[in-house]
């Protein structure tokens, strides 16, 4: 039998894509949570190059970046798919969660996070980002299409953990007004039933995230 452990953080949307990919294809596997403040000799012995979560290692070797381990996951083990099975199609699904990495990710943390001239340049790049993404998902359930896919799991921060930090910070860039089609993505994502058992609790995220507001860090 094969050997799974994840390295992880609780609060992690990166650490949750891993998660979920696994709990979709039915692989066992050990959690051991991470403390990132103080990370522990074997997570450093298995990740001594970025030092960060999630990683996955299975028989003794480790796997880096989430993305990469996603792609891992698919090619390793039976179940449903999370790559697109026709090439056209994958490379489309590999374009678009880099776009939402590249594009999507720091505008909007920063846009919550930062103040003044940096929140406001990083409110019109996420916007832009944001306005492009509008248009993709336009007449789909998911990005995937009526399954949840690679898009999907990428952009799971913009449909749960994103809404939460803005009513925290009390600053919202992604509303239902300006883009009612990511709003009605993230309701159905977040409602999936899947999806909805392996996300964290909600009070949780968000009591954690206040404590981050309040101390300039999520650590």
């Amino acid at each position: 039998m094969s050997e799974v452990k994840l390295f992880g953080a609780w609060f992690s949307p990166y650490v949750k894509r891993v998660e979920m990919a696994l709990n979709l294809k039915g692989v066992e596997y050990e959690y051991i949570e991470e403390d990132l403040k103080n990370k522990s000799p074997l997570f450093l012995q298995y990740n001594p190059i970025t030092k960060l979560v999630p990683v996955l290692v299975h028989n003794g070797k480790p796997i880096f970046e989430s993305t990469v381990i996603l792609e891992y996951i698919d090619e390793t083990w039976e179940g449903p798919s999370i790559f697109p099975k026709d090439p056209y199609d994958r490379a489309m699904s590999r374009f678009w969660a880099k776009f939402v990495e590249d594009k999507c990710s720091d505008p909007l943390w920063k846009a919550c996070w930062a103040a003044g001239e940096e929140r406001e340049k990083a409110k019109k790049e996420a916007e832009e980002a944001l306005k492009i993404l509008e248009n993709e998902i336009k007449g789909k359930k998911f990005f995937g299409g009526d399954n949840i896919g690679l898009v999907d799991y990428v952009a799971n921060y913009i449909a749960f953990w994103i809404p939460l930090l803005q009513d925290v910070v009390g600053f919202h860039i992604l509303t239902q007004d300006k883009f009612p089609n990511i709003w009605k993505w993230c309701y159905e994502l977040c409602n999936d039933s899947f999806v909805k058992k392996n996300l964290p609790e909600k009070e949780k995220v968000s009591s954690g995230l206040k404590r981050a507001v309040e101390t300039g860090s999520l650590y």
